[in-house]
């Protein structure tokens, strides 16, 4: 039976999975891929350390998968969204490539959404600038690093890295060219876009735009060599993991909201006509004449993560010690916690969040009697709120009746609930393993003709998936702490520029 390669490349672990046909995952191998932090609100990677670190998990995946690499029919990349990847003439890497959590451009981008060049993006691209745009990351490197600029020959998003490596062609896919730069109408370039932004220097420099089922190459001699792959492997152009983890979850599709609960807070939804609105990107979909309307913000179970960083690391390593696991103690403890009142709130702005670049995270309400129960409440329900944020947001302007849920905490039936409650509508989690590489691995199977088309899933979804209905006295309760959640964020608004100019970063 023929298999497929599925590349997810996150903003800190690249991964390669090999499927069978049918969907089953033969083989899985992970890599982390250090990120760089050279000044406070640069976040950065190396390029030739990224693609090492993929072609050693592609290897490590073809050699365990149990299958002779001729049975991979077809290879495709997802990998984390915006940011900016760049070559130069020879098409080497320009530098470190910059991630999308990376935040110096914010004053740019708040500057054009408080100026005419925001409401002008909206109306032609489909969404406004936000600082890890490409369309802002390039007018900070425009201003502030010149002899850079001027030496960019092609600028790709970072699965189109993994492409140009496994296959030697450059360019990219329709659901990553409306990252900045597309018309929301046409759906294809335009180069208004570019001259709106002030990089009339870039026109004409635009990667060519494939279907994310097209051929764009196939595995070269030398990535051969690198990764045990046959030379000549059909390469699709792939997609943008945001739509990658929506299709591999079974939620790619209109009156459905796919959420992600990863670094970041992804709440999307599909349309046949572009609907605009500054609450969300209307992007590209998958095939012509389909938007993937996306409300996001870099606020989610990053903050989880952190706050076990900072706070549980010694029961952490004692608890792997023993055979046990963190995240099962702190769920009995969020579990005990949730039984009893609670003013404690938290916001999860660590990297980011729905309100501007000065935001930050913060917990309130907060007295002596209350112990770390009620902390890892508070981080996980402030986790939901902001999902929630988004997905009101959705609710305006698509009205999707439930909700599908994936991310590492959809496997933990207290959260589920927790999101149905705080969403009021139904949540279906799904135990999907690794639907971003899923999703990329049905785009190459569509491409290879495995399947009718990247929607065409040969999985049994139901038999994987688990509904959540709301609790109605939970529910009314959580509607009740979500406004007071969005009452802090708009008192602390005003507060938040202060605090960033004490923190020495700049406004």
């Amino acid at each position: 039976m023929p298999c497929i390669l599925g590349i997810d490349s996150g903003l800190t672990v690249t991964k390669a999975v090999i499927f069978d046909a049918d969907g089953t995952v033969l083989s899985t191998a992970r890599r982390r891929v250090p990120q760089l932090i050279p000044a406070p609100q640069h976040i950065e990677r190396d390029m030739d350390g990224m693609w090492a670190a993929t072609a050693d998990a592609i290897r490590e995946a073809v050699f365990a998968c149990g299958r002779p690499a001729s049975d991979i029919v077809a290879i495709a990349a997802t990998a984390h969204g915006d940011g900016i990847y760049l070559l130069d003439k020879d098409t080497r890497p320009l530098g470190n490539a910059i991630v999308s959590l990376d935040t110096r451009a914010d004053a740019i981008a708040d500057a054009w959404n408080s100026a005419e060049i925001g409401d002008q993006s909206l109306a032609l691209t489909g969404q406004k600038p936000h600082a890890s745009a490409p369309s802002a990351i390039l007018r900070w490197i425009r201003d502030n690093e010149p002899e850079r600029y001027a030496r960019i020959a092609h600028f790709i998003a970072a699965k189109d890295w993994l492409r140009f490596c496994l296959c030697g062609t450059i360019g990219t896919d329709r659901t990553e060219a409306s990252t900045s730069f597309t018309d929301v109408r046409t759906q294809d370039y335009t180069d208004g876009a570019l001259r709106l932004f002030g990089l009339d220097g870039l026109v004409g420099r635009q990667p060519p735009i494939a279907g994310s089922t097209d051929v764009v190459g196939g595995v070269t001699a030398a990535t051969a060599r690198l990764t045990g792959l046959v030379e000549g492997t059909p390469v699709m152009a792939g997609l943008h993991d945001v739509t990658a983890s929506a299709l591999g979850m079974g939620g790619y599709g209109e009156g459905v909201v796919a959420v992600i609960a990863g670094t970041y807070s992804i709440n999307e939804t599909v349309s046949r006509a572009p609907k605009v609105d500054a609450r969300w990107f209307c992007r590209n979909g998958i095939l012509p004449g389909e938007w993937n309307s996306m409300s996001i913000s870099p606020a989610s179970t990053a903050n989880y993560d952190w706050f076990i960083d900072q706070f549980c690391a010694s029961d952490a390593k004692a608890a792997e010690a023993a055979g046990q696991s963190i995240h099962a103690i702190l769920g009995e403890e969020f579990e005990a916690a949730r039984a009893r009142p609670s003013s404690v709130f938290f916001h999860p702005y660590l990297f980011g969040s729905p309100f501007g670049g000065a935001s930050s995270a913060g917990f309130y309400g907060l007295n002596a009697w209350h112990d770390r129960g009620d902390l890892v409440r508070a981080v996980l329900e402030g986790i939901a709120f902001n999902h929630r944020v988004h997905v009101d947001a959705l609710r305006d302007g698509f009205a999707p009746r439930s909700a599908r849920l994936t991310g590492g905490v959809s496997r933990n039936p207290a959260m589920a609930g927790l999101f149905a409650d705080i969403l009021g509508m139904p949540v279906t989690a799904t135990r999907t393993e690794e639907a971003a590489a899923w999703g990329a691995a049905l785009c190459a199977g569509a491409g290879a003709g495995l399947f009718a088309s990247p929607t065409d899933d040969p999985r049994d979804l139901a038999s994987i998936e688990t509904t959540y209905q709301p609790d109605p006295d939970r529910q009314k309760a959580y509607d009740e702490k979500y406004r007071v959640f969005l009452d802090l964020a708009e008192a602390m608004k005003p507060l938040w520029p202060t605090l960033r100019r004490l923190g020495g970063a700049a406004q």
